[in-house]
């Protein structure tokens, strides 16, 4: 089934890039964040052009829950104790500005996307650990506040609640901004040459290259395959269940996401790292919690989004690496991509435009710190015994590196549990950061 989005908003097709062309700037990628990046650099008068795979927002924008919040999940206290006071500030202060941003591009622009004001919840059930993220987020600078009791049937102890956040529609948003801009779909990149991106149809040479396409794949410099590993979690949206006010997750790792869209309560849970679905059943256990919750409810929508996770929870936004100058990158937003983009836009703009940006040293792609070594460690670990282990037994092999996918019978796909590619049953590419598709007679 398509998301909720997909269902209620469709955005009008563009032609292919057709010749060779030249701009200031050209974003790789037409979801939340290439649209926004380009966006503002058009409002500084640099001329960009945008160049999508697929269709506007057909990715993880169209698959979001569309959470306008700087509320992501109960990391802060752990933030300060790891990363420090300044850099966790300047994260949490970033996404506020995002979440303004928002609000002052809805309002000024005039957009009609569902855009509505409320508040946000964290969830759980240790009582002394939700004090603790309350007090630390108001000393960095959040509207946080300890509260025991949340308007909703789920069991816990207490919450954090984090006052004037915001929901909307990403598609009627996206498209919005959207009809302003140079873009380009169905023209996947295929190659990036120094100050040049090339596409099937065509390339366009510019100053200024951006990576905004979800997972980065241009592999050297960079390393970022070695740096993240993505998720996949599952959403319903059902009707027949009232409604609720605000927005909620939970803590924890069986935890579910509660959020209202029109007569829709958006369920979302069952997380788990792509390739690592071989038994499948999520769909199943999602609708089963739902009755739970909300006895008799009826599901109109079911959907699953991807998500690219750093071992510090920070996103990669900034220089791609420091041998290419000119490149960009935004990506590893977790799972906070509405407010992640536009501060990653807010950060790439003021560097494109070479003025300085008070958070963007926290975002920076070069940072490294001893906290990432395990995290890190095990990623690669994962990526070596799917490489190494079926040398003697065979398997369908990804198209990026190698690596040994798995049939998830939920999204009836082969998805790679090394640097999460997917593929449909025959062996075209479906998400990268896989270029290409595997053998379909293996793959069939």
């Amino acid at each position: 089934m398509e998301s909720i989005w997909k269902q209620t908003y469709e955005i009008a097709s563009r032609p292919p890039l057709c010749g060779d062309i030249r701009a200031e700037a050209v974003v790789i990628g037409a979801g939340m964040t290439g649209i926004l990046t380009a966006w503002q650099l058009q409002r500084e008068g640099i001329r960009t052009v945008v160049l999508e795979a697929d269709r506007i927002a057909s990715g993880q924008t169209g698959h979001t829950t569309a959470k306008i919040t700087a509320q992501h999940g109960d990391i802060l206290a752990d933030f300060v104790r790891e990363k420090g006071f300044k850099t966790a500030a300047k994260y949490v202060r970033a996404n506020l500005a995002a979440v303004k941003e928002y609000e002052r591009i809805i309002s000024g622009e005039g957009i009609s996307c569902d855009f509505e004001k409320t508040d946000s919840y964290v969830y759980g059930q240790e009582e002394e650990r939700m004090k603790e993220e309350a007090k630390v987020s108001r000393q960095l600078g959040a509207p946080a506040f300890f509260v025991k009791d949340i308007s909703f049937p789920v069991s816990h102890k207490s919450a954090v609640r984090f006052s004037d956040q915001a929901q909307f529609h990403p598609l009627k948003f996206a498209d919005a901004l959207a009809r302003s801009l140079t873009i380009y779909e169905k023209s996947p990149v295929k190659e990036v040459e120094d100050h040049k991106v090339i596409t099937p149809g065509g390339s366009v040479a510019a100053k200024h290259i951006i990576f905004a396409a979800h997972f980065p794949f241009v592999n050297f410099p960079g390393m970022y395959f070695a740096r993240m590993h993505q998720e996949r979690s599952y959403v319903l949206a059902i009707s027949g269940a009232g409604t609720i006010d605000g927005m909620y997750i939970g803590t924890g790792k069986k935890s579910y996401s509660f959020r209202q869209y029109g007569k829709w309560i958006l369920f979302g849970g069952e997380a788990h790292r792509t390739g690592e679905n071989a038994e499948g059943g999520k769909y199943e256990k999602l609708k089963r919690a739902a009755e739970q919750f909300f006895p008799g409810c009826r599901v109109e929508a079911a959907w699953s989004a991807q998500d690219c996770m750093t071992a510090d929870k920070i996103p990669f936004v900034g220089t791609y690496a420091s041998s290419k100058p000119g490149w960009y990158v935004a990506s590893g937003f977790q799972k906070w991509g509405m407010t992640s983009s536009m501060a990653a836009a807010m950060i790439l703009r003021d560097q494109i435009c070479e003025r300085p940006n008070p958070y963007a040293d926290a975002f920076a792609p070069a940072r490294f710190s001893v906290g990432e070594i395990g995290p890190v460690g095990k990623d690669t670990g994962t990526a070596v015994k799917q490489l190494v282990s079926p040398i003697f037994r065979g398997g369908i092999r990804c198209s990026h590196l190698g690596c040994r996918l798995v049939w998830n019978p939920d999204e009836q796909t082969w998805d790679c549990p090394c640097h999460g590619s997917r593929f449909d049953r025959q062996g075209r590419k479906k998400e990268g950061p896989a270029q290409k598709g595997i053998c379909c007679k293996d793959a069939q």
